[in-house]
């Protein structure tokens, strides 16, 4: 690719540019890029990995990034995106979901170097600024007209929004200044949802610096699903990047199962496989669709990215376990990957087998348990009950797996797990 830009739309991660040409022009030679992340929770998902990315990329490609930590804009909440005014947290949980943040953030970015990559937190400068100050240093270069054209402030103005929130834009709009007077940042990027926060930035460092201040901000675009639906939420909620949140195995799981359409696009975004590799993947995909080389390519490589290579091969071993049915020897962490997350279910030792089908809802009555049983539907630990035994099969701790877990199966992919109690 001539310039990274060009890499950018071919991945389709590009939505806007402030100025494409300036933007063109500043990487054309190394550049010092900035990206914010806001400690809201204590894990990044799958929707902010696509910003760490971009920031992979761009440093790969010789730019300088710095990651920025909005510990003190985490306490105002950021209104982008939102139809109601946030819940602000306590000081004492956004210092810990600060830490959070960062350390997921160490794990992507190479920092071995500053002059490759920093990361920064904006309470450094923002925590202890004076209300004076801000109002004379920063807030003058403000019209509340120019603050009102925003989108993110016109779509609530009809429900309301709060000065505090109000203010957001100025916040992070003295982060860009700040980091172009001292780290000689020109560039910030964010997600499309971020375009009047960014711009607001470019504004600020115009009036403060002058016109010939040479910046720019371009935004990523939100990934959607094919089916236009939000991108990166299971049926058990978000994909977050911390293992103890989403397990290796269910991140593994939920790109498997995307769409064909959807596979060949993720594999631009979320992965560092270059063009010919891609493409190549994609024409072996659509010779043999059923196989889905490309899910499991994508499914594998994302994996790997996140959690590293042994969370990648258990995820696969644990998937084709499932798969087959072959199950016995699977570990109680394995076992806990798939439970991860979900409500765990508690089954009373000596528990008849017909009444566990309820408890785990896999049927919704004694009667469509009963017809489940009959028929030979359903496996408990790999192994078939069959027709003649279920009448009188109660649970016992010989039944279970490791962990006193017990697995339930009706079909190739519903699975229903459950501890067995005292």
């Amino acid at each position: 690719m001539e310039n990274i830009v060009d890499e950018l739309r071919w991945r389709g991660l590009i939505e806007q540019f402030s100025d494409e040409e300036k933007v063109r022009e500043l990487f054309s030679t190394p550049q010092t890029v900035y990206c914010g992340f806001d400690p809201s929770a204590s894990s990044m998902h799958l929707g902010n990995f696509v910003m760490i990315s971009l920031l992979m990329r761009l440093q790969r490609a010789g730019h300088r990034i710095i990651a920025l930590v909005g510990g003190a804009t985490g306490m105002i909440g950021d209104p982008s995106g939102k139809s109601k005014e946030r819940n602000l947290q306590g000081k004492e949980a956004l210092r810990a979901n600060t830490a959070s943040i960062r350390a997921q953030l160490e794990r992507f970015l190479d920092l071995e170097d500053p002059r490759k990559g920093i990361i920064l937190n904006n309470y450094d400068w923002l925590g202890e600024m004076a209300l004076i100050d801000f109002l004379r240093d920063y807030g003058k270069y403000f019209s509340v007209n120019y603050m009102l054209s925003k989108e993110i402030v016109r779509s609530r103005l009809e429900a309301g929004i709060s000065f505090t929130e109000f203010s957001y834009q100025i916040l992070q709009s003295v982060d860009f200044l700040r980091l172009y007077d001292t780290e000689g940042c020109r560039i910030q990027v964010g997600g499309n949802d971020q375009w009047g926060n960014l711009t607001s930035g470019l504004e600020l460092i115009r009036k403060a610096r002058g016109e010939e201040a040479s910046c720019a901000a371009m935004t990523a675009r939100l990934i959607t699903r094919a089916d236009g639906k939000k991108f990166g939420k299971s049926e058990d909620g978000a994909l977050f990047l911390d293992p103890k949140l989403t397990s290796p195995y269910k991140l593994y799981q939920y790109f498997i199962n995307c769409t064909d359409e959807d596979a060949v696009r993720y594999l631009k975004v979320f992965t560092f496989l270059g063009k010919e590799e891609i493409e190549a993947i994609e024409k072996e995909h659509l010779a043999s669709p059923g196989m889905r080389f490309a899910q499991k390519r994508l499914a594998s490589e994302v994996v790997s990215l996140i959690h590293g290579e042994e969370a990648r091969k258990d995820a696969i071993a644990l998937t084709e376990a499932l798969f087959s049915g072959k199950v016995e020897g699977l570990s109680k962490e394995q076992l806990d990957e798939i439970y991860l997350g979900k409500e765990e279910i508690l089954v009373p030792a000596g528990t008849p087998v017909l009444d566990a089908l309820i408890l785990v809802g896999m049927a919704p009555s004694k009667t469509q348990a009963r017809t489940l049983l009959s028929q030979g539907s359903v496996s408990l630990n790999g192994r078939r009950i069959e027709p003649s035994e279920w009448e009188g099969l109660r649970l016992e701790e010989k039944d279970a797996l490791p962990g006193k877990r017990l697995l339930f199966r009706k079909g190739k992919k519903n699975y229903y797990l459950a501890t067995l109690g005292d």
